[in-house]
């Protein structure tokens, strides 16, 4: 069976076609859920899904109706995506994301339903000051988590980082449901930091090249001790009067925003996590190492950390997706699917 996922995000919407359980095509747009919520026009998301599902299509040579399943999943499904569906309040897992598809048809996406996957959100209820910080939610992460779950063989509690733009801490129960969640901004910080604030020119409004160990745990110690503004700004001092380079400037900045990213775990009350709690990290290569080194050398975390490959997080959220689909009897086979997700060529 040809299935076509859609993992539609903040700011990039990607369209995959699997055949057997391995991705065979893929097209990308750079379009999501931002551009409906800056003009509250949904036509440019709509036009972005569309046309990354025609350029799938075009290059497998089949047509819309060789489809055997559309999966979607992301942001998608939130307020400013193209159809709302709830978030699922945890503990969620396999059975209850499976259970929470819906089916839509979009005209202005494709003349095919498409099945779309909820997101998740804490277990708390009437939301207040005293307790916002516990409350947390997800829309796509959970597809991701799926796919780890599944890819990795997970088997016992755990917590996973999905590092991105919104930095992502998903902790899983014995049963492999999504328990909690937290949300950090520490990808759009780095940005922000990185290229508007007065230390840009310390770094060369550029991010670290490498990780460079001593200087990442610098940072986070700064921030620790000093919190997280003074750490910042510290980048500027480490320019001005010191002969730490560029690279070696940018690992400091990284280390001071990932270390508060290891406060927030220590002190969540979301969380309420436990130091012998595994810790498996995803995510692009140089965030993936760095929170991987400073979970494994903090006193706090006394388990192991897993760094997830980079065959083992490809096309991740299609991969879950259509676990997700089998568990609902939507597709075929039981979780055969190929342990890599990368796309040939």
């Amino acid at each position: 069976m040809d299935i076509l996922t859609i993992d539609a995000g903040t700011t990039n919407t990607r369209s995959t076609l699997w055949r057997n359980g391995i991705p065979s095509c893929q097209a990308e747009r750079p379009v999501g859920v931002r551009d409906t919520a800056v003009t509250g026009d949904k036509s440019a998301l709509q036009n972005g899904v569309r046309e990354s599902i025609a350029e799938v299509l075009q290059q497998a040579r089949i047509g819309i109706a060789d489809l055997g399943l559309l999966l979607a999943s992301g942001m998608i499904t939130s307020n400013v995506g193209l159809f709302e569906l709830a978030h699922l309040p945890a503990p969620a897992g396999l059975k209850e994301l499976a259970a929470g598809m819906q089916q839509a048809l979009l005209p202005q996406v494709c003349a095919r339903p498409i099945w779309f996957v909820p997101g998740v959100r804490n277990p708390v209820a009437d939301v207040g000051l005293h307790d916002c910080e516990a409350m947390d939610m997800m829309r796509g992460e959970e597809a991701e988590t799926m796919g780890l779950i599944e890819r990795l063989k997970i088997a016992a509690p755990a917590l996973i980082v999905l590092p991105g733009s919104h930095t992502k801490f998903v902790l899983l129960d014995a049963q492999q449901r999504i328990a909690n969640c937290v949300t950090t901004l520490s990808g759009e910080l780095l940005q922000v930091i990185t290229h508007d604030t007065i230390v840009a020119d310390s770094l060369g409004s550029d991010f670290a090249d490498r990780i460079e160990p001593e200087m990442l745990f610098a940072g986070a110690r700064s921030a620790r001790s000093l919190g997280l503004g003074r750490a910042c700004f510290m980048v500027r001092t480490l320019g001005q009067f010191t002969r730490h380079d560029r690279n070696a400037r940018a690992n400091f900045l990284l280390g001071a925003v990932l270390g508060a990213d290891l406060l927030t775990l220590e002190h969540s009350s979301a969380l309420r996590l436990r130091p012998e709690t595994r810790c498996i990290v995803a995510g692009k290569p140089t965030l993936r190492q760095a929170y991987s080194l400073l979970l494994a050398n903090d006193d706090f975390f006394s388990a192991a950390v897993t760094t997830v490959s980079d065959d083992e997080q490809h096309s991740l959220a299609g991969f879950g997706a259509i676990r997700l689909a089998q568990e609902r009897g939507l597709a075929g086979g039981g979780p055969t699917l190929a342990a890599s997700g990368r796309v040939p060529g």
